[in-house]
């Protein structure tokens, strides 16, 4: 995620301080907060991607207002705290926090442990948005789950083998993530069909050629070097749409 909204809720002000100056430097948007009623407000203001969530704060603690957070949506959270004992990283995990973080703490790692959550979320929110679904659409072509047919942008059916559909909605159903040969093989043809890795290559080649802008230079389908392919677009379920921030702030202010 390019840019992500970061709200930090943190009492002490030079950690507070440290923390957001730190992940302003690395291309994220921070609003940083010292309780839960300035993060009832943030949470009201604007979208928020992940909230950095201090245990011991001041009026409502941390462990409360992760649970509240955590009944109306699933924005994640990493919870700090001065403890580390096994006891209060399982409490906050039970409470709904994606990850813990004990201080004091490397920003670093906070920043990689940030990126790994935002990692996990978003390809649970695309298998979840698409499970089901009978249209799946990335950057206005259309994939027709029932009818098994291809359209493009302009909304013209374009002809696609059996073989082409099975890989082409392989990968649109699990977008952002590198998917070996071998794995496709199994996704698609199965190990029972006399198939070979070559041949996702020669059909990667073919639908290159109906859906890429240039298929010699491909941004839809990438290669990974030694790793295999990687389907770049977001998918989505034809009509889907994200929620907002407004029903978790309402409650926090409750």
């Amino acid at each position: 995620m390019a840019n992500p909204n970061i709200l930090v809720v943190e009492d002490d002000r030079e950690t507070r301080t440290l923390i957001a100056k730190y992940l302003r430097s690395n291309a994220c948007n921070v609003t940083a907060v010292s309780d839960g009623r300035e993060m009832s407000r943030a949470l009201a203001d604007h979208r928020v991607d992940l909230i950095i969530l201090d245990v011991m704060l001041p009026g409502e603690d941390g462990l409360s207002l992760c649970r509240k957070v955590r009944s109306e949506a699933q924005t994640p959270i990493i919870m700090l705290t001065a403890r580390g004992e096994d006891v209060d990283r399982i409490v906050g995990l039970e409470m709904g926090a994606d990850d813990y973080l004990p201080k004091p703490f490397n920003p670093r790692e906070l920043l990689a442990r940030i990126n790994a959550v935002l990692r996990r979320q978003a390809a649970a929110q695309a298998a979840s948005s698409i499970e089901g679904a009978s249209t799946l659409v990335f950057e206005g072509w259309r994939i027709d789950l029932r009818l098994r047919e291809l359209r493009n942008p302009e909304g013209a059916r374009v002809a696609v083998t059996s073989a082409e559909f099975d890989l082409l909605r392989t990968f649109c159903e699990r977008p952002g993530r590198v998917l070996s040969r071998d794995s496709l093989l199994d996704l698609t043809q199965g190990r029972n069909t006399g198939s070979f890795e070559r041949s996702i290559d020669v059909l990667v080649s073919r639908i290159r050629r109906k859906i890429e802008p240039n298929p010699a230079d491909p941004t839809i389908i990438k290669t990974v070097r030694s790793g295999g392919y990687l389907f770049t677009p977001r998918t989505e379920a034809a009509g889907t749409e994200a929620a907002g921030n407004e029903a978790v702030a309402a409650t926090l202010s409750s």
